[in-house]
């Protein structure tokens, strides 16, 4: 029984089904026509489909999609993943991408491209969570014509609806600033495919439906991937598509994500944005080409990248990149493997391995360094703690999944001198990941050595012992914040213990401070005790330098120290892009602490935690009505029936309706603290052990150096160093080492790039 809606204008209507599912073809509202440019039917009507079966079975079942009963052939398939942004947010990434698209139609000399181009494109927003979807969003959408109210249903013949789906083409564009944009401002049409699950799953979910249900039906060429909330530059999908139709083995790349610095480069003021600023910069300078150069990208972000559709596809037997992909999806239960959990936090990571690695294929990831996306980073030190935590707990895991299936790279089909570079490249990354598990050590200790350099008389510059005293104080106040830090981690949340972690991070940049001030004295007192070496001639440049070289303190922190950032130096300019080092270095370099002792110290103790931040729900709601099936169909054709808007007067209100409250200011709404959910034992013990061997390593490692001498212990080494210099300028060479191996990747990158 269908209950009779109290809204006027609307009645209980008798709908014939389309193979067994529910599909209306809506006619848009008149003020949208109006505002439109083309009035072919593909403009005049909105297609809503309410899906009933799982992604997997999406094709199977019987649902169709307008591209495809059009005959069109799909060439870029681009996804648009939200769960709860605003209205700015996802406006600042669909009309990315509608200028995108423009671009795309504006090659009039390209064999793909031209003025009709944009009926190769199909763009999909899958929203996670009906109820969750901000609702200034789906007014966003209703402007554009895709979304319409009143006509999704939660039932259809007593089955609940999965997800649905609207479908349109539309001539209108909204900006950040919520202007209406049409063709007069350069806007194409935009195949637009709006999918709302009805509930919250996650956002591996989201690509499920995208890749298993939609591309199965579309079979793109190309599928780019993106968050709400990036927005990519102008031509960049041109780039990105660009690389895959050059090179036929290309299976992913990925363009740069830049850091969204305000007007006038205003964030910037906020040291955390400068620093993501910069770590973000030199990734995109060293990181990205050095790897794209030996065919294999550790991630390629899921805010901004690209697959080949066919080379993510499973075998026969149903194994490939998808099928581990969307293990994920259950990574999360009571029964899951924890290693696999935390694994899967980082699961574009898998993805990208499983794709370099896939059985008798040759797949390759690239870097294009023209393609480019902004978007935002944290602001506020709680929410850059939670973004880590899940970050770097899923790259650790991830990163020891790559290196134990690394032999699977010998049964592929790349060439000899591919698989010896790909062994060179996963060399140097088990290199990286044992660097990474000692660094907590090895910055204390290289704090401790330098710092205490200024402990001597012979070297301290404040006299009366305060060099001693400094250095006593700062190395208490180190430990202490140190284990505050592994207090705050274990019991509390970031947003709960947000000024405990602010005044540690505070200090952790005074004690990085004196770092460096005690680093340039050292190397100040290394020259002064030089010129006082036999041998010294203020007109031999050359011997003055041998004779500097020869002093450990100028040796291990200067010359290691200015050719690791003079690399970043000259590797930014090599790029064309040095602002960076200018105008976010320094506050990197204060926050360094800071990433290495509260960050990585937070991950490890929250291994426990696989949330991703939102919880899925499987409530079954009944909001928006039921499809019932209808008693008497004449012909023995299947219908159902539905309450639908009796005339376009009542389509016309809603529309103009969602117009002006566009207009006005949403409403501020507070943030309320979610429940705590409760871990599993089995959780917290992997937990436990994992940390419990962390700390322990690592503070063997700093008894061991803080306790020995190379006379103990290599008594034929007439050397005076102490074991704590030497690895001090170990440690210390080694950055310089892996920047320099990275620096080389890039300039690689660079000549191969001017070659093509």
């Amino acid at each position: 029984m269908v209950t009779q809606s109290m809204e006027p204008n609307r009645r209980t209507k008798k709908v014939a089904l389309f193979r067994g599912n529910l599909v209306l073809d809506c006619p848009v509202p008149t003020r949208l026509l109006d505002a439109s440019a083309r009035k072919d039917k593909e403009f005049c009507q909105m297609r809503y489909s309410a899906v009933t079966c799982d992604p997997d079975d999406f094709a199977y079942s019987g649902y169709t999609l307008r591209p495809q009963l059009m005959n069109r052939q799909t060439e870029l398939f681009i996804v648009m993943t939200m769960y709860n942004e605003d209205e700015v947010l996802f406006c600042r990434t669909m009309h990315g991408v509608m200028k995108n698209i423009a671009h795309l139609c504006s090659r009039s000399r390209s064999t793909m491209w031209d003025a009709e181009g944009w009926k190769k494109v199909v763009v999909c927003i899958v929203a996670d969570g009906r109820q969750k979807c901000d609702p200034r969003v789906l007014e966003v959408l209703t402007a554009m014509g895709v979304y319409q109210k009143g006509i999704a249903k939660n039932i259809v013949n007593d089955r609940p609806v999965q997800a649905h789906l609207y479908e349109y083409t539309t001539q209108l564009s909204v900006d950040s600033d919520l202007n209406i944009k049409g063709v007069e401002r350069g806007i194409v049409p935009v195949q637009i495919l709006l999918c709302l699950k009805e509930q919250n799953a996650k956002k591996i979910n989201s690509h499920r439906w995208f890749f298993n249900a939609f591309g199965a039906v579309l079979q793109p060429n190309i599928c780019v991937l993106l968050d709400v909330g990036t927005r990519p530059g102008n031509t960049s999908i041109y780039h990105l598509w660009k690389t895959f139709d050059t090179n036929r083995n290309v299976g992913g790349a990925c363009g740069e994500i830049c850091v969204m610095k305000g007007t006038a480069c205003v964030d910037l003021l906020n040291p955390l944005v400068a620093a993501q600023n910069f770590e973000y910069k030199m990734s995109n300078i060293l990181d990205k080409p050095f790897e794209s150069v030996f065919g294999y990208i550790s991630v390629l972000p899921g805010a901004f990248s690209a697959y080949r559709y066919a080379a993510l596809q499973n075998d026969g037997n149903g194994h490939g990149p998808l099928q581990k992909y969307f293990l994920g999806e259950h990574q999360d239960g009571s029964d899951t493997d924890i290693f696999g959990a935390n694994m899967y936090l980082a699961e574009d990571r898998i993805l990208c391995f499983e794709l370099l690695a896939k059985k008798h294929q040759r797949w390759v990831l690239r870097y294009v360094q023209a393609a480019f996306g902004e978007t935002d980073c944290p602001d506020q030190l709680p929410e850059f703690i939670s973004q880590r935590r899940r970050w770097l707990n899923g790259s650790f895991f991830a990163a020891v999944y790559s290196l134990w299936h690394f032999p699977r790279i010998w049964s592929t089909n790349h060439s000899a001198g591919r698989k010896i570079a790909l062994t060179m490249e996963f060399l140097f990354n088990f290199f990286n990941l044992v660097l990474s598990w000692f660094g907590m050590a090895n910055f204390y200790l290289t704090f401790y050595f330098v710092t205490q350099s200024l402990a001597e008389p012979e070297t301290d510059p404040f006299g009366d012992g305060w060099g001693n005293r400094i250095f006593q104080t700062l190395r208490y106040l180190y430990v202490f914040l140190f284990i505050v830090s592994f207090i705050c981690s274990l019991g509390n949340r970031p947003q709960g213990s947000k000024w405990m972690f602010i005044i540690s991070v505070l200090a952790y940049a005074v004690i990085m401070a004196y770092t460096v001030f005690s680093g340039a004295w050292l190397s100040y007192k290394s020259i002064l005790k030089a010129m006082h070496v036999v041998g010294w001639d203020e007109h031999n440049v050359l011997g003055n330098l041998t004779i500097m070289l020869h002093q450990p303190g100028f040796r291990n922190v200067i010359v290691s120290m200015v050719s690791t950032y003079g690399l970043y130096i000259f590797s930014s300019l090599l790029y064309f892009d040095p602002w960076h080092m200018i105008t976010s270095f320094c506050q990197y370099l204060l926050l360094l602490p800071t990433y290495v002792n509260i960050l990585n110290v937070y991950a490890f103790c929250n291994t426990h935690d696989v949330s991703w931040g939102t919880k899925g729900d499987n409530m079954l709601q009944m909001d928006l009505g039921v499809a019932s099936k209808a008693r008497n169909t004449e012909g023995g054709m299947e219908a159902v029936e539905v309450e639908l808007a009796d005339e376009m007067g009542l389509i016309d209100r809603y529309y103009d309706d969602a117009i002006e409250r566009l207009k006005s200011k949403p409403d501020v709404v507070k943030q309320s603290r979610p429940p705590k959910t409760k871990q599993e034992d089995y959780y917290k013990g992997f937990r436990t052990r994992l940390v419990l061997t962390w700390i322990g390593c690592n503070a063997l490692l700093v008894l061991f150096v803080t306790s020995a001498s190379f006379r103990s212990l290599l008594p034929h080494n007439q050397s005076s160093e102490t074991i704590g210099v030497a690895y001090t300028g170990f440690i210390l060479w080694t950055v310089t080492a892996t920047v320099a191996f990275r620096f080389f990747g890039s300039l690689v990158y660079l000549v191969l790039k001017c070659i093509r």
